[in-house]
C-alpha cells in the first residue's frame, strides 16, 4: 500500500492552529507507520458520494480525511469536525477519461450556481473561441461556447463540469476556475487570455493514475517518516512537496549548452533553480553544485529553502553550496589568488574626482565619469586605449567622438594605475582574475551552476560563470525576469560566450499574486521584453491562479494624511488575521523611510527595518527600501511615498545625459516599482502626497 499526501491537506494542515497542526501531524505519522492504527477511530464517511472517503478522529473535534482503497492510502484534508464532512461530502478522486491522471472532483451538484464576483476582470482578446462575432468579446459572452468536448477533456476538465465551462464569461471565469483541478483552470486562464496551453499527451491503457504529470502536482508518496516530516514541517510551502509539471520538465531536461527561465514575478523562477540545484545533485552523485544568487541575504533564504527541501539527505548538502555572487568570487579568489583588498565606492569617487581635476579640456560630470567607469570601463575589466576605444558601450546611450573617448580613457587609465598602486581590486577586477584561474584549471570548483536573479549579474561575473561552466552540457543554468532588472545595464550575454538561444524558456503560471495584483501591476511594464541577444518574455501570456481584492492606488493632500490612511489599512489587515510578519512596507529610499516607520507606528505595530533583504522578524512589520524588496513575499504590501519627484527620483533624471538615458532611468524606475508591488499575494496599497507618482496613471488604469 503507497502512503501519500494531497496538496489539499497540506493547504487545510497549513490553516490549523499550531497546537492542532501539533496533533495532526502525530495522528498522520501514526498512519502511516500503521494505518489500521488500533488508538486511531477511522469512520467511513456516509454522505460521500466517493465511499472510499474515511475520517480519522484527531482530537474532540479535528478530524482528518483520509481516502483508502487496497492499493493507496492518501491524506486529503484536515479540519474541524462538520467541514471536515462536508468537504468529503463534495468530492470524490476519480481518474480523468481523457488525460488519465488523478483528480480530487469538486461534485458539481453540491455547488452552488457561480456566482458573478465583486472584482474580476480577465482579458479576453475578440478571437478567443466562443467570443461574439462581428465585434469584442463583452463580459456577457461565453468565452468557450464553441469549444468540444473533446477540447476541454483534453485539458483536464471533468466530465460534469463541462456544461459550466462553455458557459462561462469573463466574470464568471475566475469564480469558476476555483472549483477546478489545476491543470484544467490554468488551461481555461491561458486560452481566456489568448494564450496557447500546452495538451497532456492521452493517457495509456493500465497506466497508474498517480503517475500522470498531473497527478504529481498535487499527490505525492510518502516514501519513508523523513519525507512525511518535511512535507508537514512547512505546510504553507508546498513547492518542497509538489511540483508543476512544466516546472518538473524544466528541472529534469538535459541542456546541451546553457538554459535559461524567465518569468514575471511570482511564476516560481526560484523554485525552479532550487529543484534544478537538488535534481543534479542528485542525478551525479559525486558532483559538486553551486547555486547562487545576487545577495548574501537572498543566499541565505535560499539556504533555508533548501534545508527545507532535501531535508535528511546530509551526502546532497555536502555537495551543494549555496553562495551570493560576490561571496563566491571572494572564497574562490583567496583560495586560489590569495590575499584580497577590493576598493570601495568612496575610493573610486575619490580616484575619478583626482584624476578629472588633472585631465583639462573636458566637461564630464562626476556622475558620468563613475558610471562609464562602473558601466563599461570596470565591467568589461578594459586594460587599454584600444580596448576602450573600440569598445561598443553596449547599456551606455551617450554617443562619445573618439576625442571624447581620448579625454575620458587618460581619465580612467590614471584610476586603473592608482588601483594597482594601492593593490586594491574592483568586484569585476577579483572576478577577472578568479575566471582566468579557472580557465587555467585542469578541475573547476563546480560541475554544476545554478543561478538565481540572473537578470542582475554583471559582465565580470558572467564571464567567471562560463569559465567555470566551460562549455559542458547542463554546466550553466539561469532563473530571471528582465522586468526585475534593478540594478544592471543590459549587455550581450552571447558575446561572452553563454548563448541560451533555444534554452530560454518562460513560465506562464503565477502561484504567488492574485490575478488582481499581478494585471495591475504588469501595467507599469512594456507587454514585452527582450534582452541584447533577442530573447523575448511576452508578459501578457501570464495568468494567476487564484482570485483576489483589487489594489488600492490613492493619493492624499499631505503625508500626515498618507499616514493615517496607511496605518487604518493596517489595522485592517490585522483585523482579517494577517499576522505582523506578513505585511511589508517599502518606499523609494531611505529619505522616505520614517514616512513608512512612522505609519506602521500609527497603527499600534512594531515595525522592523530590513536591511541587504532580510526578510524581517516574526511579530513585526517589515520595513525597507524597493531595492531590499526583492525576493521577498508577503501577503499584504504597502508602497508607500510614491510621490513626484519620488518615483522616478529626480535627483537620477537631473544628472541624465541625453533623451536615451532618460528611457533607461525611467525603464529601471518603472522595474523598482514593479519589484515592489509584486511583493503582494493577496492585498496591495499604493499612496503618495498629490500630485503622486506619474506612474500611479499606469496602475490607476487597471481599475
Amino acid at each position: 500500500m503507497q502512503f501519500r499526501i494531497a496538496d489539499t491537506f497540506t493547504d487545510s494542515l497549513a490553516r490549523l492552529t499550531g497546537d492542532e497542526q501539533r496533533a495532526v501531524k502525530t495522528a498522520a505519522f501514526d498512519l502511516q507507520m500503521n494505518p489500521a492504527h488500533p488508538g486511531l477511530k477511522l469512520h467511513q464517511v456516509d454522505r460521500a458520494k466517493d465511499k472510499d472517503f474515511w475520517s480519522v478522529r484527531v482530537t474532540r473535534d479535528i478530524r482528518l480525511i483520509v481516502h483508502r482503497t487496497a492499493s493507496s492510502f492518501l491524506l486529503c484534508y484536515v479540519d474541524h469536525h462538520d467541514a471536515a464532512y462536508q468537504w468529503a461530502e463534495r468530492r470524490r478522486l476519480e481518474r480523468h477519461p481523457t488525460t488519465g491522471a488523478a483528480q480530487l472532483v469538486e461534485i458539481r451538484e453540491t455547488v452552488r450556481e457561480i456566482r458573478v464576483p465583486r472584482y474580476v476582470e480577465v482579458d479576453v482578446p475578440a478571437s478567443t473561441p466562443g467570443a461574439a462575432a462581428g465585434g469584442p468579446a463583452t463580459s456577457r459572452t461565453a468565452i468557450f461556447a464553441d469549444a468540444s468536448d473533446d477540447d476541454l477533456l483534453g485539458y483536464g476538465v471533468p466530465v460534469e463540469w463541462l456544461d459550466d465551462v462553455r458557459a462561462a464569461t469573463e466574470d464568471t471565469l475566475l469564480d469558476l476556475a476555483d472549483h477546478l483541478p489545476g491543470e484544467a483552470a490554468e488551461a481555461l486562464l491561458q486560452l481566456a487570455t489568448g494564450g496557447a496551453p500546452d495538451r497532456p499527451a492521452p493517457a495509456l491503457a493500465g497506466a497508474d493514475p498517480f503517475a500522470h504529470p498531473d497527478a504529481q502536482r498535487r499527490f505525492r508518496v510518502m516514501a519513508d517518516v523523513e519525507a512525511l516530516e518535511r512535507a508537514l514541517d512547512y505546510p504553507w510551502e508546498k513547492w518542497t512537496v509538489f511540483l508543476h509539471p512544466a516546472q518538473r520538465q524544466l528541472v529534469e531536461r538535459e541542456y546541451r549548452g546553457p538554459a535559461r527561465v524567465a518569468g514575471s514575478a511570482g511564476t516560481g523562477k526560484t523554485i525552479v533553480a532550487l529543484h534544478r540545484a537538488v535534481h543534479l545533485a542528485r542525478a551525479h552523485p559525486e558532483s559538486r553544485v553551486l547555486l547562487a544568487t545576487f545577495s548574501d541575504a537572498l543566499a541565505a533564504a535560499l539556504r533555508m529553502r533548501l534545508k527545507r527541501l532535501i531535508g535528511n539527505e546530509p551526502r546532497i548538502a555536502e555537495r551543494l553550496e549555496v553562495h551570493s555572487m560576490s561571496g563566491i568570487g571572494r572564497r574562490l579568489y583567496a583560495a586560489n589568488v590569495g590575499r584580497l583588498e577590493l576598493a570601495t565606492d568612496e575610493d573610486i569617487r575619490e580616484l575619478l574626482r583626482q584624476a578629472a581635476a588633472d585631465v583639462e579640456g573636458h566637461r564630464f560630470g562626476a556622475h558620468f565619469l563613475r558610471t562609464e567607469w562602473s558601466t563599461v570601463v570596470d565591467a568589461w575589466q578594459l586594460a587599454s586605449w584600444e580596448d576602450y576605444r573600440d569598445v561598443q558601450r553596449l547599456g551606455r546611450k551617450t554617443r562619445l567622438a573618439e576625442k571624447q573617448r581620448q579625454l575620458l580613457w587618460s581619465i580612467f587609465s590614471q584610476v586603473r594605475s592608482a588601483l594597482g598602486e594601492q593593490g586594491k581590486l574592483t568586484a569585476p577586477g577579483m572576478f577577472a582574475r578568479v575566471a582566468a584561474k579557472m580557465a587555467e584549471a585542469p578541475h573547476p570548483p563546480f560541475d554544476f551552476c545554478v543561478i538565481d536573479e540572473a537578470q542582475d549579474i554583471g559582465v565580470a561575473e558572467l564571464r567567471f560563470l562560463a569559465a567555470v561552466g566551460g562549455g559542458r552540457p547542463n554546466s550553466l543554468f539561469f532563473a530571471g525576469d528582465l522586468g526585475q532588472r534593478i540594478f544592471q545595464t543590459p549587455f550581450s550575454w552571447r558575446a561572452l560566450g553563454v548563448d541560451v538561444r533555444g534554452r530560454s524558456h518562460t513560465l506562464r503560471i503565477n502561484y504567488r499574486t492574485s490575478h488582481q495584483i499581478r494585471r495591475q501591476a504588469d501595467r507599469l511594464l512594456p507587454p514585452e521584453l527582450a534582452d541584447v541577444d533577442g530573447n523575448a518574455e511576452r508578459r501578457g501570456a501570464t495568468v494567476s491562479v487564484f482570485n483576489g481584492p483589487a489594489p488600492e492606488v490613492r493619493t492624499f493632500d499631505t503625508p500626515e494624511d498618507e499616514t493615517e490612511a496607511i496605518a487604518d489599512w493596517l489595522r485592517a489587515r490585522q483585523r482579517e488575521g494577517y499576522a505582523p510578519q506578513a505585511i511589508g512596507v517599502f518606499v523609494r529610499s531611505p529619505e522616505q523611510i520614517e514616512r513608512a516607520l512612522s505609519a506602521v507606528r500609527a497603527a499600534g505595530m512594531r515595525p522592523v527595518q530590513i536591511d541587504d533583504g532580510s526578510g524581517g522578524v516574526s511579530g513585526s512589520v517589515a520595513v525597507g527600501t524597493m531595492h531590499l524588496a526583492k525576493g521577498l513575499e508577503f501577503r499584504a504590501v504597502a508602497v508607500a511615498a510614491c510621490d513626484e519627484e519620488v518615483i522616478p527620483l529626480q535627483a537620477r533624471i537631473e544628472r541624465v545625459g541625453d533623451d536615451a538615458d532618460l528611457e533607461e532611468v525611467y525603464g529601471t524606475e518603472r522595474h523598482l516599482l514593479y519589484v515592489a508591488c509584486t511583493r503582494a499575494r493577496d492585498r496591495l496599497l499604493v499612496t503618495g502626497v498629490d500630485p503622486g507618482s506619474e506612474f500611479l496613471d499606469d496602475l490607476r488604469a487597471g481599475e
